[in-house]
């Protein structure tokens, strides 16, 4: 009998890849406030070759096609390559083809859009509120804690927003880091890759309406905080 819409719905490959991809977001959503924060105020306030070379290296994964960027951070993780060879001999810890594949995956490709609008923020009326702080004796750590986070804090809302819908509809850098090994590694976008290429629309199907679903709610929130 032919997968439909509503048996695609209750199959166990998709619950599968459901759930992985939560377990994903899980992880890289705290990590672009950990990462994204920092350092959209780094690369507002920050001057220098140093601060240049992070933007950079910030902007690349908007630039580059994914699977370009893939390539790249699997000649730099891969298992016997400089950062990952080194992982895997002295901890045993092996980044690629598996989950910590996909959540580098996630945060690289999501964390572009999660810096770009913290350093927009921090770039405006916020150096006046930063130099008033400094004036007054509070420290670096406080000043970020209660005057920068409270200003950016639209910003960082709408950040968190981009960057989560782009990293759930992320392919090409998860393909290569994680592998797309079904049952182990195939995230909602890549189920879809694979639903597409064995001909089971109806599953693609659900799970494109699912992910079009997500980006629909996370696009109100990033209008209402606007608007806010």
């Amino acid at each position: 009998m032919p997968e439909t819409f509503w048996t695609a719905a209750g199959s166990a490959e998709v619950a599968f890849s459901i759930g992985l991809t939560l377990r994903v977001m899980a992880l890289a959503v705290p990590l672009f406030f950990v990462l994204g924060v920092p350092l959209g105020y780094l690369l507002g306030r920050g001057r220098g070759r140093f601060v240049a070379l992070v933007d950079v290296a910030v902007s690349l994964p908007l630039v580059l096609p994914p699977m370009a960027v893939g390539f790249f951070l699997l000649l730099l993780l891969g298992r016997n390559a400089p950062i990952g060879g080194v992982l895997r001999e002295t901890l045993g810890v092996e980044l690629i083809f598996g989950f910590p594949g996909l959540v580098i995956a996630a945060v690289v490709a999501g964390l572009p859009l999660m810096v770009r609008p913290v350093q927009a923020a921090v770039r405006g009326d916020l150096l006046r509120l930063i130099e008033l702080s400094s004036v007054l004796g509070k420290s670096a750590p406080t000043t970020f804690v209660r005057v920068v986070l409270p200003h950016c804090r639209k910003s960082v809302a709408a950040g968190m927003f981009l960057a989560t819908g782009r990293a759930l509809g992320e392919v090409g850098v998860s393909l290569l880091l994680g592998g797309d090994i079904v049952g182990r590694t195939n995230t909602v976008s890549l189920e879809i890759y694979n639903a597409v290429f064995s001909g089971q629309f109806a599953r693609a199907g659900f799970l494109a309406a699912l992910l079009a679903g997500v980006s629909l709610v996370l696009t109100l929130l990033l209008k209402r905080t606007g608007r806010g």
